[in-house]
């Protein structure tokens, strides 16, 4: 693939946007590159965790390739629906995916990022919604995830203004985990990825339903669907191979069934 690199540590997937000389903004081929490497992730057995970052170390994704956008007024929203369809093949995996943040994440790279389970960003990073000062509105989750995220105050403040937030403000407005210091964030977040990898596939797949279903579901409904989930675990091979290791004070053999 031209824009996307893929590799694999362990039980860990990596996928980098690689367009560094455009700050890893994406265009048509990279959205649709980026979809792929995820749908192979998801089917390969070998891995537990995806990393999604970006190449260079300046920007994680530094939003849409606007020189696509003069066209953008001829598409149907099923057409954007498909170009953008990465952010619903990210939102669906079944395996948990971390957004590393090294660097800009902008528009169309944190709506990407916020589609991810979890953001763990560089110190150095700088995150917003700045369409709005290009006249137009965040159009692939921004109003929508970023509410969720963080409340419709923030979200309604970073969207109108369009400004760029720090780190740290996005650590204390709780988009982001995690903030480490630049040279050390592949290594955390590797070290975070792998202790996710040793848990129960069954019953990461399983949490992380619950936790997406949130949005959809009153707290009624919400709680069946936990307690369903609850009781599936307790009967797969994992709940019961987890339960025997801790009485038996071993390590558990997780086999993702």
């Amino acid at each position: 693939m031209a824009n996307i690199l893929v590799e694999k540590k362990g039980k860990i997937g990596i996928i980098t946007v690689n367009r560094p000389e455009q700050l890893n903004s994406m265009n048509s081929a990279t959205r649709s590159e980026m979809a792929r490497s995820f749908e192979d992730m998801e089917t390969d057995s070998d891995v537990s965790v995806v990393i999604l970052t970006g190449a260079s170390g300046k920007a994680f994704i530094a939003g849409a390739d606007i020189k696509e956008f003069a066209e953008m007024d001829l598409r149907t929203r099923e057409e954007m629906n498909e170009d953008w369809r990465v952010n619903k093949v990210i939102s669906e995996m079944t395996k948990p995916v971390i957004a590393m943040i090294n660097g800009f994440c902008l528009g169309g790279g944190l709506e990407i990022a916020m589609a991810c389970d979890l953001r763990i960003s560089s110190e150095k990073s700088k995150l917003g919604q700045p369409e709005i000062n290009i006249g137009i509105t965040p159009g692939a989750g921004g109003t929508q995830r970023l509410t969720r995220l963080i409340g419709e105050g923030r979200a309604m403040e970073m969207i109108l203004t369009g400004r760029m937030i720090t780190a740290e403000e996005a650590h204390q407005y709780g988009i982001v985990n995690f903030v480490f210091d630049s040279d050390e964030l592949e290594t955390k977040t590797l070290e975070i990825a792998n202790t996710i990898a040793n848990k129960s596939p069954y019953a990461i797949e399983r949490a992380k339903k619950c936790v997406r279903a949130v949005a959809e579901m009153s707290l009624q409904k919400g709680l069946e669907y936990e307690q369903d989930m609850f009781i599936e675990c307790f009967r797969s091979e994992d709940g019961k191979e987890g339960i025997a290791a801790f009485i038996e004070k071993r390590k558990a053999n997780f086999k993702g069934k």
